[in-house]
């Protein structure tokens, strides 16, 4: 691996191989989310303890502070909205000569398995990799399953994982879900977890964030979980206790609250 790569990759998987991504991208198909709808207000508190963060190119200009950033990734795929026919018939957004202008750490890319665009999505990838590997710059592959949540099961994620590893993915981007070393243990690249829709409550993330980094995974990129929680600095610093501090869930519950409490 050339030296470039290997400095980007560590700057967003930290030396004790773990890592926190914060994606603020959801805005790139389903418009203003809540509490999202001033990305730049909503991410500055949370800066501090997120290793990078997944975001557009647009929202990066208009939004980010460049003096006051974290690492970013770049989310280049898209094309596709909520209202929309299918969110899997995404293409290429963003050039790798925009993400070099924009000093990325490395880029994003949706890839939709099994549903009608997967050779399009796949190819999309292989195309990614290549122009990644011409200039350095490491891809992260996310497994998208659009509306079908019913695909969150270790069978096709380890199946998408793979898939995408095989095509050149430095980091894969999976929702964790029962059995998920089966996951981890097909895929021969980083593993990070996507937290998905919100939770009900603060301890079962930290129950599926723990499990998932004790079954292998390096670290999450969750973001509603986070920023749409009343307590999303308290939220992030707990998650950030399982991920770089050995922390189990009760610990992290208790650190929560002892944040939030402190900030009433």
């Amino acid at each position: 691996m050339d030296w470039g790569m290997k400095n980007r990759l560590a700057q967003v998987i930290k030396s004790d191989g773990h890592c926190l991504f914060m994606p603020i991208d959801h805005g790139y198909f389903q418009g203003p989310t809540r509490r999202l709808e001033k990305p730049g207000e909503t991410v500055e508190p949370l800066l501090p303890y997120c290793d990078a963060l997944f975001v557009t190119r647009g929202v990066l200009r208009s939004s980010i502070d460049p003096e006051k950033s974290k690492p970013i990734i770049l989310r280049v795929s898209g094309g596709t909205s909520v209202i929309g026919k299918d969110l899997a018939n995404e293409g290429i957004t963003t050039s790798m000569e925009e993400a070099i202008r924009l000093n990325v750490s490395a880029v994003g890319i949706s890839i939709f398995v099994g549903s009608d665009y997967e050779r399009e999505s796949l190819l999309n990838l292989s195309k990614l990799v290549d122009e990644g590997e011409a200039y350095g710059i490491p891809v992260m592959a996310v497994t998208a399953v659009g509306k079908e949540l019913k695909k969150r099961d270790a069978r096709y994620l380890a199946l998408s994982c793979r898939i995408a590893a095989e095509l050149g993915a430095k980091i894969v981007k999976t929702y964790w879900c029962e059995d998920f070393e089966k996951v981890v243990d097909g895929c021969p690249v980083p593993v990070v977890m996507a937290g998905g829709p919100k939770t009900e409550t603060e301890l079962e993330v930290f129950e599926f964030v723990y499990d998932g980094i004790q079954k292998g995974a390096i670290g999450v990129n969750l973001g509603r979980n986070v920023w749409q929680n009343d307590h999303p600095v308290a939220m992030i610093r707990a998650l950030r206790s399982i991920i770089h501090e050995d922390a189990i869930p009760k610990e992290a519950n208790e650190l929560f609250n002892e944040i939030k409490e402190g900030e009433a």
